[in-house]
């Protein structure tokens, strides 16, 4: 197998992660899923599919991707979600890298596409992202940001980018969907304090339009049908909802609330 270590981190993802990991156990002898608290199983089916299942707290999305890239065997490290599985095509094309030679650069991009119910591949299209996933452990590190998911390169660092693409399934429901994108504008909220950010009043009038337009446009999620409006929806909702609650907070402490004037004293009255 090449020398590549797989982690994955996960909660409440045994519905997903075992294709997750089939789809790329072919690719590593090396497989790590750092869990943070599942409670429907995940650790057992990631074990039963020769994962090694470590525990973690939640620390936030960088401080939990360093804590398993500690955990890797191997120099060269590929991250996956539990929600993303590696189609054979470009499960081939990382093999034929460590083929000869080995690989020509220092980290690759993959391109992500996102693929929504009722779909079974992605969307001719979809809109993807294309981050780096594949890299050697000493030319870079995930930043240490609870909130933005991304590899920090050594500036000497070469880049290729691969011609698969990972399907990105990362939609039960639109509910479940909100669900994570209401706690996900919590942690942006927290990251805007501890950075000292401030962003205008402005924001609070054109977020919403302004990001409805990027997704169902930018992002073609209008090319799509009706989930894709629906999509749109959430994701323009969700950008509004930090700058919201960026704004409550500043609010709040302007004006702490008072505190309560014990009650008066009234004298006891025998009847």
């Amino acid at each position: 197998m090449p020398p590549i270590s797989i982690f994955i981190i996960a909660r409440d993802e045994a519905d997903r992660i075992g294709r997750t990991i089939m789809a790329a156990r072919g690719l590593s002898d090396d497989i790590i899923v750092v869990d943070s608290g599942s409670t429907d199983g995940t650790q057992a089916v990631a074990e039963q599919l020769g994962a090694r299942v470590v525990f973690n707290a939640w620390p936030g999305y960088g401080p939990q991707k360093r804590f398993a890239e500690d955990l890797c065997r191997h120099d060269w490290m590929l991250n996956l979600d539990a929600d993303e599985v590696l189609p054979s095509d470009l499960a081939a094309e990382i093999a034929a890298l460590f083929e000869g030679n080995g690989p020509g650069a220092d980290a690759y991009k993959l391109r992500i596409a996102e693929i929504f119910p009722g779909e079974q591949a992605p969307h001719r299209f979809a809109y993807a992202l294309a981050p780096v996933r594949l890299y050697r452990k000493a030319k870079g590190r995930y930043s240490p940001s609870p909130v933005h998911d991304r590899v920090d390169l050594d500036p000497d660092a070469r880049i290729g980018r691969l011609k698969g693409t990972v399907h990105h399934y990362s939609v039960r429901s639109l509910g479940e969907q909100m669900e994570k994108l209401n706690a996900y504008s919590d942690a942006q909220a927290d990251d805007l304090d501890q950075r000292g950010v401030t962003v205008s009043a402005f924001r609070l009038v054109v977020e919403f339009p302004a990001n409805f337009i990027k997704a169902y446009f930018g992002r073609r999620h209008g090319l799509r049908g009706v989930y894709g409006f629906m999509t749109a929806m959430n994701y323009a909702f969700y950008r509004y909802l930090r700058v919201a609650k960026h704004w409550e907070r500043r609010l709040q402490r302007r004006s702490p609330p008072k505190a309560a004037l014990p009650p008066a004293n009234r004298e006891s009255r025998d009847v």
